[in-house]
């Protein structure tokens, strides 16, 4: 009797990875995975949120290739879930700007994905790689507040404004006002990450952008003003007491 021949079930496929450089890109801080990482999304959110957080650095999460790998689930379908998971502080699309081999810059489109659920102050600071701006008054203040919106510490201003100091310092005032311009660090480089609507694209300032979609697409009056930073000013008043301290030595 001839012995039928069976062939083996197909194994589902992997899921594919994204072109070097693009694809998903984990936020920072994650917190071990567990089992109800996702229990406060709806059930599809959660089940696709669950699929995406499992799948490893640089895999393609793109609309079209997640439909194409879970099952009952469209374009449409997933584009909608996608937005709930922005909403909800899981994910952020963004366009980047990198160096290429060239050496020329040019700008890519990336996924940004959180286990952890971020609120949009988070994703803003992220954004901005945690340099906010300042509306800050007065003069020496403000002139503080450019090094930080450079990127220099407290230590390094700090530094910069009592090396090397004078037996004698006849006016503070003059003196400091003269160091803090003098000695200011370079212009930092073009911003080189913007966020962008989850649902269609638009880049913007993260805080047009809450929950991550623009309001065109989630149908509300208009963006939300962008605040002054709070940061830049508690680090200057910082520095007037280790100057003020210093003055009193």
């Amino acid at each position: 009797m001839a012995v039928q021949q069976f062939n083996p079930a197909p194994r589902p496929t992997a899921h594919p990875m994204a072109n070097p450089g693009y694809g998903k890109r984990l936020a920072p801080s994650q917190r071990p995975r567990r089992a109800d990482d996702f229990a406060h999304l709806p059930r599809r959110e959660a089940a696709v949120a669950d699929y995406v957080d499992r799948q490893p650095e640089g895999a393609d999460i793109s609309v079209k290739t997640l439909a194409k790998h879970l099952p009952g689930y469209g374009q449409c379908a997933v584009a909608t879930i996608l937005n709930g998971l922005s909403a909800a502080g899981h994910y952020r699309r963004v366009r980047q700007c990198v160096t290429s081999a060239s050496g020329t810059n040019i700008w890519v489109w990336r996924s940004y994905w959180s286990r952890t659920p971020r609120d949009d102050a988070w994703w803003a600071d992220f954004a901005a790689g945690e340099l906010g701006t300042s509306t800050i008054p007065a003069a020496l203040e403000a002139a503080a507040g450019a090094w930080f919106e450079r990127g220099a510490s407290e230590s390094q201003l700090l530094s910069a404004l009592t090396a090397g100091l004078p037996a004698h310092v006849s006016h503070p005032y003059g003196f400091v006002r003269a160091r803090l311009l003098s000695k200011l660090p370079p212009e930092p480089p073009a911003p080189r990450m913007v966020m962008e609507c989850t649902d269609c694209g638009a880049p913007g300032e993260p805080a047009s952008l809450p929950g991550g979609l623009c309001r065109t697409c989630t149908g509300t009056d208009g963006p939300a003003p962008l605040s002054a930073s709070a940061g830049v000013h508690d680090r200057v008043g910082r520095l007037r007491s280790a100057l003020r301290a210093g003055a009193g030595d």
